[in-house]
């Protein structure tokens, strides 16, 4: 009877961390949002949520969680990074190859672009714009990299500039490539839950030639408050082989431009458009 105890403990507290990491991902989440993406009651994940909220991670509000606006929660972008890491790193390599040298490149705040700006192709002369402070702090002081900073007020939370003098700024300027991430795909639409956020992603991609959109296998299906874009709004969509097959052929179908990243020795998608 222990036995089946800790066992059944152990489960509790990894789709706890699970919950957690979803709820970090995303800014929040509504109840039946998550009785949906991690298949169990109503009843459990109010319980889920109240263990939670007593241990100070989260803030339950009516029909759902948000984070906290706490310095706990300033640890909201290791727990990204730490996140579908694998998925993120395959994701990176394959973006690499849209990046030639004397490219002026925009890296949005995502962790997916920050694993990618520690990718970029060593001794290869590039501009990079962004509002991202992990990114500019790894970039800065490379020798070839020419590094230019969105301004703006300062987040924690998500380690980036945002605002209107975010927005501004980045209006100002012009790039050939954009890579970007959201927090969910769905219905061929991405999203993304906090409103700040998706207004400094759209003023992104008015100024640039090719927009890239990087999202791991593990963001489809899942739900974000704010619609940003159609996928069809991007020249290129990579992710992680380990996107269904139903994804995958519904994304073809619609004309995307699709790039499958193995993972670890997985073949690479027959169908997904050549580099």
């Amino acid at each position: 009877m222990s036995g089946a105890t800790g066992v059944e403990s152990k489960a509790v507290s990894a789709r706890r961390r699970e919950i957690l990491d979803y709820v970090l991902e995303n800014g929040g989440a509504q109840i039946e949002e998550l009785v949906e993406r991690f298949s169990t009651s109503r009843m459990t994940i109010h319980r889920d949520l109240h263990a939670l909220s007593e241990q100070g991670l989260v803030r339950k509000v009516h029909g759902g969680v948000t984070m906290l606006a706490s310095g706990v929660m300033e640890t909201s972008v290791v727990h990204r990074l730490r996140r579908a890491s694998r998925e993120k790193q395959a994701i990176a390599r394959v973006a690499t190859n849209f990046i030639k040298a004397g490219d002026i490149i925009a890296l949005d705040d995502s962790t997916t672009s920050r694993i990618l700006s520690e990718n970029l192709p060593s001794g290869m002369p590039l501009t990079v714009l962004t509002n991202s402070m992990g990114i500019a702090t790894q970039l800065a002081g490379m020798r070839d990299i020419s590094l230019i900073c969105l301004g703006g007020k300062y987040h924690p939370r998500f380690d980036a500039f945002l605002g209107i003098l975010c927005e501004q700024g980045t209006k100002s300027l012009r790039a050939n490539t954009l890579f970007m991430s959201v927090s969910a795909v769905r219905d061929l639409g991405a999203y993304h839950q906090e409103q700040e956020i998706v207004k400094c992603k759209m003023a992104l991609m008015e100024i640039v030639d090719r927009r890239i959109l990087m999202i791991d296998s593990q963001k489809f299906d899942v739900t974000a408050l704010n619609r940003l874009a159609n996928l069809s709004d991007f020249d290129v969509v990579i992710t992680d082989s380990g996107v269904s097959e139903s994804q995958k052929n519904r994304m073809l179908d619609a004309g995307i431009n699709l790039h499958v990243a193995p993972l670890d020795d997985t073949p690479p998608a027959s169908r997904s458009v050549p580099l």
